[in-house]
């Protein structure tokens, strides 16, 4: 896998002409962009078609959480807009977990393309460990309770987790080598950690494990995106020399 097939950048942005101009400028540098829900909530649909008629990959980050029929009806809908990722929260349940990764599986088939890589959502980037007790109500360490939801995921038939770099180890223990780790939270030395808690560098994370990682505002944010995404990339072909 190629420096960028690693790389997916956030398009968090407003509307759809700014999206347009990232992927425009950072498609040589991306193996994908995540479409999230601001972007989706602005630009709707027509978000995800703008990055594929550009040749880009889609990871649509919407974090499905609901009862399962309703996730199972999203998925089956993210299938035919074209996504090439999608993800769910882990704390759904297996129940909503086993349906959409059926929807996704079904719906792919039924329109004889390959299915979308369907990941499960653990613990958010943002929280830490008093966050996940004082506020959440989970009185186990993030990391038992990242790999807990991972091995559910496993266990209902999903293709990976999104997690932060911190729990990738666990993780890789849990749940083994061809488990997919989508990994945000991911910094280049010296940048602002924004309201990300459990970080890592782009080497760091990829040495841990991860199988993509996600970058937005490092990248997007840069005073020269292009400049900051080869950078990155350059980052990461020296960890797979």
């Amino acid at each position: 896998m190629h420096a960028k097939d690693k790389i997916i950048v956030a398009l968090d942005v407003p509307d759809l002409a700014a999206g347009e101009k990232l992927v425009d400028r950072l498609s040589p540098y991306a193996g994908m962009f995540k479409v999230g829900l601001e972007f989706f909530t602005a630009a709707g649909p027509a978000a995800v078609r703008m990055v594929k008629e550009r040749g880009g990959r889609v990871f649509a980050d919407l974090k499905l959480h609901d009862i399962p029929n309703t996730v199972a009806g999203a998925a089956r809908a993210l299938v035919r807009l074209g996504v090439d990722m999608l993800n769910v929260h882990a704390a759904g349940g297996k129940a909503m977990l086993q349906a959409a990764a059926a929807a996704v599986r079904e719906e792919a088939a039924a329109l004889n393309r390959p299915a979308p890589v369907i990941i499960a959502v653990t613990v958010l980037t943002s929280l830490d460990r008093e966050a996940l007790r004082c506020e959440v109500g989970i009185e186990r360490e993030v990391e038992e309770q990242v790999a807990r939801w991972a091995l559910l995921a496993r266990e209902a038939g999903l293709d990976g987790v999104v997690a932060s770099p911190r729990e990738i180890r666990a993780i890789r223990e849990a749940c083994g080598p061809e488990f997919v780790i989508v990994t945000p939270g991911v910094r280049p030395a010296g940048s602002d950690r924004g309201d990300q808690r459990r970080v890592m560098t782009p080497a760091e994370a990829l040495r841990e494990g991860a199988s993509y990682l996600v970058i937005g505002r490092p990248i997007t944010a840069a005073p020269d995106p292009v400049a900051a995404a080869r950078a990155i990339a350059a980052e990461i072909e020296m960890v797979n020399q």
